[in-house]
Order: structure tokens, then C-alpha cells, then sequence
């Protein structure tokens, strides 16, 4: 089944994982999270350009996991219409997969860390299909964590214009995700998506 798969990318603390929860919950799917966090957190922190290429490797396989369970668990059952055959929820579009971070976000990373990216995320950001992106912005205060690297404005604002570059030269539709109020991102992610439903 073809899944429509939406991916929220931005720069740490941004909100990403929040608005992929409660996308996820409003569209009753599934959301693929950052696998970098679950990787670092049982590795450590102190991470080099070829743990780069292993996290990316780790979150394409669990995009492909998370997409495959939506792929199973929502069947067509009339002209536009699906079901969970989990839940017996119905929905009158296409199912959805979101995702919290992709390869673009792995390629961000590699060439602000180490002037570099790994040839394997080059070819999967051209091989890869998706059909939303939605750019969490930088006006949401930043939140410190063992993870988190870049707490002062320049860099996350140097960031942002990273990501806002490489989403307006390439073809996939996205928006860019603004505001401090969670409520308000959210129904600016609903109605994004909304038009490609």
C-alpha cells in the first residue's frame, strides 16, 4: 500500500518530536522517531563522522519498520476510504506516516560537524520518495538536554537557513512551522497537510 510519508525536519529543539506525536494521534497513524537519540543515548555522546552513516543507516531502517506497519495495519474498503484492522478506525484519506528526522537532517549534520557527508546519504536523499516536509522553526526556546549541542542563537539560526535552503531547491512540497504556541504549530502542520490529502 502506498503510504504518504511526512517528515518534519529543523534544528534541535524545535519541536519536532512533539508535533510528530500529535499529528500522529489527530491522523490516528504512526510516527517514526529520531533513531540519532536512542543511538547516542546508548553510546555516548561523543560520536564521529563515521557514527554518522551508522545512525543514518538506523533511521532508514526504522522509517522502512514504521512504514510497513502502517502499510499493514490500514486496508482499503471503499473509494478513498480505509481501515486499521487493529482498531477498526476508518479514514477518508490516503494513510499517513510521519517522521522525525530523515536524511536531509543526517546531511545537515554531517557537513556543520565535519565539512563532509557519507556518499550513502547522498544516494538515499535521491532514491527516497516523500510528500511532505514541514520546517520547524527556531522561535521556540530552546530546551537543554545531554544531547543538545547549539543552545545560542547564531548557530541555530545559521541551522535554520540550512534546512530552509535545501527544502526551496528541491521539488517536494513543504512548509515552514512557526509560532511559540504548540497549538498553533500544529494546526499550521494540519492545514500543510490537508492539502495534499
Amino acid at each position: 500500500m502506498n503510504v504518504k510519508k511526512i517528515v518534519v525536519v529543523g534544528a534541535e529543539s524545535t519541536g519536532k518530536s512533539t508535533l510528530c506525536t500529535m499529528l500522529a494521534q489527530h491522523y490516528k497513524t504512526e510516527w517514526c522517531a529520531e533513531f540519532a537519540r536512542e543511538y547516542l543515548l546508548k553510546n555516548g555522546t561523543n560520536y564521529n563522522f563515521e557514527s554518522l552513516e551508522i545512525i543514518a543507516k538506523g533511521q532508514l531502517a526504522l522509517e522502512d519498520e514504521c512504514n510497513n506497519k502502517v502499510s499493514k495495519n490500514w486496508q482499503p474498503i471503499a473509494d478513498g476510504k480505509f481501515i486499521n484492522s487493529h482498531t477498526l478506525t476508518t479514514i477518508n484519506h490516503q494513510p499517513l506516516l510521519f517522521i522525525d528526522t530523515n536524511m536531509y537532517v543526517m546531511k545537515v549534520w554531517c557537513e556543520f560537524v565535519f565539512n563532509k557527508c557519507h556518499q550513502f546519504i547522498l544516494d538515499e536523499i535521491v532514491s527516497r520518495e516523500y510528500d511532505l516536509y514541514l520546517l520547524c522553526n527556531i522561535d521556540l526556546p530552546w530546551i537543554a538536554d545531554e544531547l543538545r549541542e547549539y543552545p545560542n542563537e547564531e548557530p541555530r539560526q545559521m541551522l535554520n537557513n540550512i534546512y530552509k535552503d535545501i527544502l526551496i531547491n528541491q521539488s517536494t512540497p513543504w512548509a515552514e512551522i512557526k509560532g511559540s504556541n504548540y497549538i498553533n504549530r500544529f494546526k499550521q502542520a494540519v492545514k500543510a497537510i490537508n492539502t495534499i490529502l
